[in-house]
């Protein structure tokens, strides 16, 4: 009897395991399922948002297949035709794919499974890419970030093409092309795969989809949790310089969710790798919840990757640009096919909220896929609303510990005022040493700008689309942000390790929709024995056309410094009232850390009181009115100095340079003013209306200041260091009379 029901059990368990089986193998059910195609073969030519997608994809992928097959064997950098080529046959077959199932045409299924068998036929006998430039070389690329790029996308064809395929085509793909390189890009690359860093998330990804595909449980527990720790070379450096080091704990997928993310959903690396690593994250996670719905792969860590899509999305300007923080490629937007995807997944399995699909609207095109369609299912039923971005703050690390970003937001999307201001933990090796830096746009524009990265991605004639040398030693260094230098010397020395190891801190913030806003942070890190710490405060007043910005950088030092405070601005300039001192020889304004890349233009001296630069960009006036010391220097600098083969931008910049200070206070104001039309040829409103700045106060536990107006009463800032207790009273004396406010400030403008 024992056994007999020994027997019945372990029948139940295969049958179970069987009908599990069966279940798992009814294809496509990784991001097109089958009840996704169903409903899109019955909606065909009703739906025209998803009908015009379609049609434009067909007609690519028609053009491509009339080519033939290309599969060439390896050997070019990014920006070569054998990266191109590859690039773009894994474009292609997750496109075919698609098609195959949708239109239920052989023609598709047929044209991706001649591509690989080929890619089959070639793979094994494959060397290691012939191009040394990477810590973690591939085999189609020149890295494995590239290999797994094309793993991400491969799979998604094959589990298409699957019911197409027959027993025995599968397993030879199997056997020659995906296991061997899922085991490539993780057991024989393990300091690649094993980091916390979107190349890992990648790599987690492309083996854990191709592993949902092919019911390889291994590889799926391998992409989940990682390698073993051993193996990796804690000395080694990927292409960015960071140290390459073992997980402290975990390794794989879920530890790069992690790891990386704020609770809000900000990635340390910052938004344009943020937008690079979401279609990993994303695609991998719709994978686990159409086959693993166990795993709440969207739940996980608190709903953090959903909430990622959207945090992502307010990190742009007003033309949906991303803010170029740490190294970011400018012009990278919304509009990117990874963004794409993102918006169409968080709508479908993040809510429905209807203020993306504004966005997917705008960004014109949907996925060939469930959330796709239920994207341009709802904008064809009329549900979109407009997406409404608003000022902003998100914390930075995995407990939202490590310092953050705020963006204060004033005027409407047309003529929107945006002011980024960044106190973050270093961001992994994409991270630049730019601590308590800000950046200003208006009308998606930048006024004041953050360089970016010093790279042209994927053109072959500079470093094979890779990063360049002046990344190092100008885009990171500290000079080339809008933030303060102490003797010419880089935050954390310019020291990826030191930098990793502190974050800064806010102190204070206030957003708002119709009021002064304001962001205040403090870092006591970036150099020994010196605090910082920078209030910027967006002052709403009629009497001004656009927020004044007030940008108040105390700094408390142990002994006396040489003090940088650049303004890397856009434009021509206007006017100034200090007599400047052009040079007739252009020299290098230093010799290291960034400095070795500017050639000083100008020069001058400040004079005592208020001193005032205007410059002219896109039509618009900026003035920068400052509070100046005796003794204090402005320095007119352009970018382009020790650079041979023209790598960088020839940007211009301002810096206000303060000698011999310990403690000291600056005081800046920026206008944003004015109009002038080129058609017209009228300007309107060209002029500062500030005619005066004064620190009225300035001690350990205390700041006033005075921004005196050319018509009415001045503007002024009562701001108190040391306590932000928003129920804390505080009471001074100011030429003996008492001023009270409760809470860490108050700004006083009539």
């Amino acid at each position: 009897m024992q056994i007999f029901k020994l027997y019945k059990t372990v029948l139940v368990v295969v049958v179970l395991l069987v009908q599990l089986n069966v279940k798992a193998q009814d294809h496509p059910n990784l991001i097109l399922t089958k009840t996704g195609v169903e409903q899109i073969r019955q909606n065909l030519g009703k739906v025209p948002f998803f009908d015009a997608r379609l049609a434009e994809v067909k007609a690519e992928v028609d053009a491509e297949i009339l080519t033939g097959i290309h599969v060439p064997i390896p050997k070019d950098m990014a920006g070569g035709y054998t990266h191109d080529r590859h690039k773009k046959n894994f474009s292609i077959l997750q496109k075919a794919g698609a098609l195959y199932q949708i239109l239920e045409d052989d023609t598709y299924a047929a044209y991706t499974k001649e591509v690989l068998m080929e890619y089959a036929r070639i793979y094994k006998d494959l060397p290691i890419h012939p191009q040394p430039r990477s810590y973690a070389r591939g085999k189609i690329f020149w890295q494995c970030l590239n290999d797994a790029n094309w793993l991400v996308y491969v799979s998604q064809a094959y589990d298409c093409i699957h019911p197409y395929l027959s027993k025995k085509e599968r397993k030879h793909l199997e056997k020659n092309l995906f296991r061997p390189f899922a085991d490539y890009i993780s057991i024989e690359n393990p300091q690649y795969f094993n980091r916390i860093h979107n190349h890992s998330t990648w790599g987690s990804a492309a083996v854990g989809m191709i592993g949902l595909v092919m019911q390889d449980e291994e590889l799926i527990q391998r992409a989940l949790y990682g390698l073993k720790q051993d193996g990796i070379d804690e000395n080694a450096k990927d292409n960015d310089g960071g140290f390459i080091k073992k997980a402290d704990e975990k390794a794989g997928f879920l530890a790069n969710i992690d790891a990386p993310f704020s609770p809000e959903g900000y990635y340390t690396e910052a938004p344009y790798y943020q937008r690079y690593a979401m279609y990993p994250y994303l695609l991998f996670a719709v994978g686990l919840h159409n086959m693993r719905p166990q795993e709440q792969i969207f739940e996980y860590n608190n709903g953090v990757l959903l909430k990622a899509v959207n945090t992502l999305l307010n990190l742009t300007d007003s033309d949906g640009e991303f803010y170029p923080l740490n190294d970011a490629q400018k012009g990278m937007s919304y509009f990117s096919r990874e963004l794409v995807s993102s918006v169409d997944i968080a709508y479908h399995y993040g809510g429905k909220n209807p203020g993306l699909l504004s966005l997917a609207d705008a960004q014109g095109k949907v996925t060939l896929d469930d959330a796709g369609f239920a994207v341009a299912l709802a904008i064809e039923q009329g549900k979109a609303v407009p997406f409404s971005k608003q000022s902003f703050e998100i914390t930075d690390g995995p407990k939202g510990k490590q310092g953050g970003i705020t963006i204060l937001r004033a005027g409407n999307v047309e003529n929107e005022l945006n002011l980024v201001s960044k106190y973050t933990a270093q961001g992994n090796s994409h991270g630049h040493y730019d601590k308590l830096s800000f950046s200003l746009y208006y009308k998606g524009d930048e006024v004041l700008q953050d360089y970016g990265l010093a790279r042209f991605v994927n053109i072959d004639q500079k470093n094979g689309g890779g990063y360049l040398k002046e990344n190092k030693t100008w885009a990171k260094q500290t000079i080339a942000h809008n933030t303060l230098v102490v003797n010419e010397t880089s935050h954390f020395k310019g020291k990826y390790e030191l930098g990793s190891q502190f974050h800064s801190t806010k102190y204070v913030s206030e957003l708002s929709s119709n009021g002064h806003q304001l962001i205040s942070a403090k870092e006591n890190n970036a150099y020994k024995g010196v605090k910082m710490h920078r209030t910027l405060v967006m002052v709403e007043d009629e009497r001004f056309e656009n927020p004044l910005i007030l940008d108040v950088f105390k700094v408390d030092a142990t002994k006396g410094n040489r003090y940088d405070l650049p303004y890397h601005y856009f434009g021509q300039i206007m006017s100034n009232n200090f007599f400047v001192e052009p040079l007739t020889t252009l020299t290098p304004l230093g010799e290291k850390q960034g400095y070795q890349h500017l050639w000083l233009m100008a020069q001058a001296k400040a004079t005592s009181g208020l001193d005032q630069l205007s410059w002219f960009s896109n039509n618009t006036f900026h003035t920068l009115s400052m509070a100046s010391e005796p003794g204090d220097t402005y320095l007119f600098t352009k970018l382009g100095a020790n650079d041979p083969e023209f790598n960088l931008r020839d940007d211009p910049a301002f810096i206000i340079r303060r000698e011999n200070a310990a403690n000291t206070l600056f005081v800046n104001a920026i206008e944003t003013h004015g109009s002038y039309s080129p058609v017209t040829e009228m300007a309107k409103n060209t002029r500062s209306k500030i005619k005066g700045i004064s620190i009225l106060m300035e001690t350990e536990d205390y700041s006033v200041i005075s921004i005196n107006l050319a018509e009415g009463a001045s503007i002024k800032l009562y701001f108190a260091n040391n306590n932000k207790n928003k129920n804390q009273l505080h009471s001074i004396l100011l030429d003996g009379v008492e001023q009270q406010w409760t809470g860490p400030y108050f700004i006083q403008t009539n």
